[in-house]
């Protein structure tokens, strides 16, 4: 087994419980992890404004990957560096959600836009992101400035056969993967989880084998397939588990920090 030198974790479903906390466990094997030289940081689906809360209490030094790696942030929320979907793209996803009659919300880089207030997840991502939508007619005015676009859905067989159906439609042209059982995030194409691991990698000059990574869903796979070692939560899927180095217990008991720990354990 390759020394491992950073970690990569996945936030909703991984690090945080199912209540979005960050336990004391999971600060305290991050805090493990950096008396022992190794470096931490998180990518999630999540905008930059909503992976802000989680910078200080684990004293993130690295930049973080937003919207499924797409845009990175440093520790300040200072952009780094970002892709956006293409006009056109964006506008494909929005008719294809339409008509699959989901939800649909659209991000930009700062803000998260929704044509409609009474969805069941506007509440639930409200609180997870502590972000506020902006009401918009329609979403035509910022197809060209598209970070991520979800469909959104208490139907995750539906969500699941629209996944599949808009990887088709969208092939080369966006990346189509859930990043929930209920929502399906439409990022631009070419970047993902994997290729924040590989830009990562350059940029603190170190081989993926000497990276690891945590996750629990299909939008995880992409850094799993990157990194020399890979822990799926206990509480992912079975086939997410299959394509993982090692799993670990569920995100309710503190999976996270118990992945840290066989970390430590390998040196």
């Amino acid at each position: 087994m390759n020394s491992i030198s950073l970690v990569i974790s996945d936030v909703d479903g991984s690090l945080l419980t199912p209540d979005k906390r960050l336990t004391e466990a999971a600060i305290q094997a991050v805090k493990r992890l950096a008396e022992r030289d190794i470096s931490f940081t998180i990518t999630s689906s999540r905008p930059p404004l909503g992976m802000r809360m989680l910078i200080e209490p684990l004293n993130i030094q690295l930049p973080l990957g937003a919207f499924n790696g797409s845009l990175m942030i440093d520790p300040a929320l200072k952009m780094l560096r970002r892709t956006a979907i293409s006009a056109s793209a964006a506008r494909r996803a929005i008719d294809a959600l339409k008509t699959s009659e989901t939800d649909i919300w659209l991000f930009t880089a700062d803000r998260w836009l929704i044509t409609r207030d009474d969805g069941r997840y506007v509440p639930h991502e409200q609180h997870t992101i502590r972000m506020a939508p902006v009401m918009v007619s329609d979403f035509e005015e910022f197809t060209d400035d598209a970070s991520k676009i979800v469909g959104v859905s208490a139907d995750p067989e539906k969500l699941a056969r629209c996944e599949m159906a808009m990887q088709v439609a969208l092939a080369g042209q966006a990346k189509v993967v859930r990043s929930q059982s209920y929502y399906l995030d439409i990022t631009p194409a070419g970047e993902d989880k994997g290729t924040f691991v590989e830009t990562l990698a350059k940029r603190l000059n170190i081989s993926t084998r000497n990276i690891a990574t945590i996750g629990d869903m299909q939008n995880d796979l992409a850094m799993f397939a990157k990194s020399g070692l890979s822990f799926a939560m206990g509480n992912a899927e079975d086939n997410v588990k299959a394509q993982a180095t090692r799993v670990t217990d569920s995100n309710e008991n503190d999976g996270f920090a118990k992945a840290i720990d066989q970390i430590m354990a390998l040196d």
